[in-house]
């Protein structure tokens, strides 16, 4: 007897092989199997007389076969099986392509339904490769809504869907329940068994509509109580009590007044660290917003509690310039800041260590190198990472390791809309810094095509000449023969404008390249000897360069909305007026949106919450480690009013069961043990 732990491999015409292509897709049980949402819909439920059909649309069609299929080898490699179908109406052709076995499959005289794309071309109507079954006899292919499923090597629609209609029939009753039943009834859900049912085969779209909803509620609900449960275990969590200190002594050494936006991110993290419990606290703002002056004070706070700070960044070379701007704000008071990173001399390494472990630093920035197992914090009572999405879970964790339940300030310069920081990162408390300090400068936008390269040139000549600098970016690191033709490679285009411009100092810099090398360009870049850098995303995140005052970004389609304004954000950083272009020669209309959005706004709030709707959350960091578990239903782009809903709801059980004890959560508590069993990595 199958159960829904059962192994895919035991199910009629999957075996060995077919389950190791399911198990690529993440489906190694009867229940992941069920839980494999179709990823679109097929209507094949609308039927057609072949007369009323129209040019391009998918349909349906009752057809009598008139003719003997005929089967012609056109060259090696190619044959065509051909046939006429006719109904009441009018006549259709049907050609097959290298599907010589359809000859036998189709019968003169007998009456099928064919499934397919029409092409109408005055009076002539025809199908090509069309799928099709006896009109008589149950339909599995046609007449009805079916599922298309994500496929890899070794499957087809039909196994994945089989397995499935197998599945169901086995273990629909098993199915659990992981809602209570004052939530389904409250927010007016079907049964998790109508649910899984009609997600799959559903009966008609309104059906269809109604398993989804209940399947996106749950999904979103089982992970808001995940979140909800670590909260209050870090709520719970006992941290170092810090004293209180007047923040005026540290802002009056400022040559500037900081924002009422940094002021209060500051203040929200001075509560957290003054109240007894542990902080973990997310400083969310856009580029140049200001973060690292919030990062400052408390440094300086903890400082003043004669605790040490480790500041961590994702690069060398950021770590680098963070060290130079902390120090200047702060070593005018006499506090002690180091460095560690991957590149120092052993003799260097084994000297900052030292001093860490005997309390000499008040501050030590640096890289991954900060968690090493051989470092020791003698008294470590703040941990600041700068872009942290940029680092694993685990990363954290063991800094967060190095000292007694020391407290955590997240920084990301990525603005994330609401609703999706509320999932990505419920587990904290977040500020936002939504104002930009006095003099930041908006960065001018402007989408063209090709046919503007002369002028681009004239233009980078143009600033160049009086100074300044300018960043390339490109989608690829060099030359691929599987990608288009028209795709610039960063490598080739550096040496095209390297020809281009013989006066100008160009260089190219990608991820590809050894980290010592990347940062040493970057470096020549940020002191001014190099005019012109042609990059690949290594760059959106980097070195401020005041100097750069030209952003060209290569085939502009291939980037999400987020990235390009992050990428925007390495220019407009120094006195100059500067400038961002978009080179594009789609004529998409969704691309041509975007970029349009680009050119309208500086706000990368705005641009956030748009490229989530056009794009989901799926890419909306590119590769990242992000804590965010992969959903397989929910769009966080486009669910957002469920969303809310299933928080509401998950807040409300949380309250009365905070442990979920009660017999009606033990499916609930049981799923949420096997979500984090299963992204271990992901949730902190």
């Amino acid at each position: 007897m199958l159960e829904l732990n059962s192994d895919v491999r035991f199910l009629k015409g999957i075996g060995e092989k077919k389950a190791q292509a399911l198990n690529k897709l993440g489906v190694f049980s009867l229940y992941d199997l069920i839980s494999f949402f179709p990823r679109k819909y097929e209507d094949r439920s609308v039927y057609k007389p072949i007369a009323l059909c129209q040019n391009g649309e998918n349909v349906c069609v009752k057809a009598l076969v008139a003719n003997v299929p005929s089967l012609a080898r056109i060259r090696r490699g190619m044959d065509i099986v051909k046939l006429k179908a006719v109904d009441e109406s009018a006549m259709m052709d049907i050609t097959f392509f290298n599907r010589s076995y359809v000859k036998n499959q189709l019968s003169q005289g007998e009456s099928y339904v064919f499934y397919g794309k029409v092409e109408v071309s005055g009076k002539h109507i025809s199908m090509v490769n069309p799928l099709f079954e006896r009109e008589e006899g149950e339909r599995r292919i046609t007449g009805k809504i079916f599922p298309v499923y994500k496929l890899s090597s070794g499957l087809n629609q039909s196994v994945v869907s089989g397995g499935i209609r197998q599945a169901l029939d086995n273990c629909l009753e098993e199915i659990p329940d992981v809602l209570p039943d004052t939530v389904r009834q409250s927010c007016r859900l079907c049964q998790v068994k109508y649910a899984y049912e009609n997600i799959h085969f559903p009966a008609d779209f309104k059906a269809l509509e109604i398993a989804r909803r209940r399947l996106i509620f749950e999904e979103l609900f089982v992970l808001s109580c995940a979140l909800g449960r670590i909260r209050k275990n870090r709520v719970d969590k006992q941290g170092i009590k810090f004293r209180k200190f007047n923040l005026e002594e540290f802002y009056s050494t400022l040559p500037f007044s900081p924002t009422n936006a940094q002021r209060r991110a500051v203040n929200d993290a001075v509560a957290d660290m003054c109240s007894g419990k542990e902080m973990n606290r997310l400083v969310q703002g856009d580029v140049g917003s200001g973060k690292t002056l919030v990062a400052a004070a408390l440094i300086w706070f903890a400082w003043k509690n004669n605790l040490c700070s480790a500041f961590m960044a994702p690069t060398e070379i950021l770590a680098a310039q963070h060290f130079e701007t902390l120090s200047g704000i702060l070593a005018p008071f006499g506090m002690h800041i180091g460095k560690l990173t991957g590149s120092m001399t052993a003799k260097e390494k084994r000297e900052a260590k030292a001093a860490l472990k005997a309390g000499q630093y008040d501050l030590v920035i640096g890289t991954h190198a900060l968690f090493s197992s051989d470092v020791e914090y003698s008294n470590l009572g703040l941990i600041v990472t700068d872009e942290q999405h940029r680092f694993g879970v685990s990363q954290r964790s063991a800094l967060i390791g190095k000292g007694k339940t020391p407290h955590v300030l997240v920084m990301s310069a990525t603005p994330i809309p609401r609703t999706l920081a509320l999932i990505l990162y419920g587990d904290l408390d977040v500020s936002i810094i939504d104002e930009l300090p006095p003099g930041r400068q908006k960065v001018g936008t402007f989408a063209v095509d090709e046919s503007y390269r002369q002028r681009l040139n004239n233009f980078i000549l143009k600033l160049t000449g009086e100074g300044r600098q300018v960043f390339v970016v490109c989608p690829m690191v060099e030359e691929n023969e599987d990608l288009p033709m028209n795709l610039k490679s960063a490598e080739e285009h550096a040496r095209e404008l390297s020809a281009l411009f013989p006066k100008l100092k160009t260089a190219c810099v990608h991820g590809k390249m050894k980290p010592k090398d990347k940062d040493a360009i970057m470096a020549s870049f940020a002191a001014g000897d190099i005019d012109i850098l042609v990059a690949t995303t290594v760059i959106e995140v980097g070195v401020d360069v005041p100097n750069a005052a030209l952003m060209i970004v290569e085939n502009a389609e291939r980037f999400g909305l987020s990235q390009l304004h992050q990428l925007r954000g390495r220019v407009g950083r120094g006195q100059f007026k500067s400038y961002c272009v978009l080179v594009s020669d789609s004529d998409n209309e969704d691309t041509q949106a975007r970029l349009k959005i680009m050119c309208k706004t500086n706000d990368g709030f705005k641009i956030s919450e748009e490229d989530l709707r056009l794009r989901g959350p799926g890419d909306f960091f590119g590769s990242r480690q992000s804590g965010l578990p992969e959903t397989h239903i929910a769009d966080l782009g486009a669910d957002t009013l469920v969303l809310q809903q299933a928080q509401n709801e998950a807040s409300l059980v949380l309250d009365s069961d905070p442990e979920l004890i009660f017999p009606e959560h033990k499916a609930l508590r049981e799923r949420i043990d096997s979500l984090f069993l299963q992204n271990s990595d992901s949730f902190n």
